[in-house]
């Protein structure tokens, strides 16, 4: 199915409605705080038909819509080629820099931490030719109601170790590499998503640093934060 331009704003504007709340996204909402310049019938009919595109579903027979892996990836690869926001935290970024006078390990470990607070997920860190990792984020991690379900965590976990398998077989490159859901290479782990990439530290120590998360993830902040990063490592 190929959406008009009308049903991409009305589908964008559910992810990031649902990134923010958390809760299934009504109709009502949608008309409620934002003009689509469009009746409230139109707006269900659209929903209807994005429901079923399988770009949204609804949970339950009174609720409103959540998007599906198909509608984040529309979603993200929406954001990807129109350009995600520009990080805007630039000295925090340079204290840390400073702070670590090129320790790679100190270097390595802020920049784990500071990613896991300032996105909310976990952040992994792992220098290829030494395969060592740094983790940072369970605290911020176990904060998303996603949580509350039970049967997440052990799932998680076992993301988190097959992550760390096969990192080396994920083929990271310096771009941006995100999986969604089912599109994950390891068993049990639909309800998550990745945000990867190559990075270099000084001594051209090649490393990868990665966001793993539920998928209701702030994409657009995460992928700024890992982009300038990125670009910040290069000019350290």
């Amino acid at each position: 199915m190929k959406i008009t331009e009308r049903q991409e704003k009305i589908l964008n504007t559910i992810v990031q409605e649902y990134i923010i709340s958390a809760q299934p996204v009504s109709s009502q909402l949608l008309e409620k705080r934002h003009n689509f310049g469009i009746c409230p019938a139109t707006i269900r009919i659209e929903m209807q038909r994005l429901t079923d595109g399988d770009f949204i579903f609804q949970p339950h027979t009174s609720a409103g819509r959540v998007p599906t892996d198909k509608g984040y990836r529309f979603f993200v690869d929406n954001l990807l080629e129109k350009g995600v926001s520009e990080f805007e935290d630039v000295f925090e970024i340079e204290d840390i820099f400073h702070g670590a006078k090129k320790d790679i390990f100190k270097l390595a470990s802020r920049l784990t931490k500071f990613l896991a607070e300032e996105s909310s997920n976990f952040t992994i860190l792992n220098l290829l030719e030494r395969d060592f990792f740094w983790k940072e984020g369970w605290e911020e991690i176990l904060r998303e109601p996603e949580f509350e379900e039970k049967d997440l965590i052990p799932n998680f976990t076992e993301l988190l170790e097959s992550f760390e398998e096969n990192i080396e077989n994920l083929k990271i490159n310096s771009g941006i590499k995100i999986y969604i859901g089912k599109e994950n290479p390891f068993s049990k782990t639909k309800d998550f998503s990745i945000i990867s990439s190559k990075c270099y530290l000084p001594d051209d120590e090649t490393a990868v640093l990665a966001l793993l998360g539920p998928k209701r993830m702030d994409y657009d902040r995460n992928i700024s934060l890992i982009n300038y990063l990125v670009r910040a490592l290069e000019n350290f």
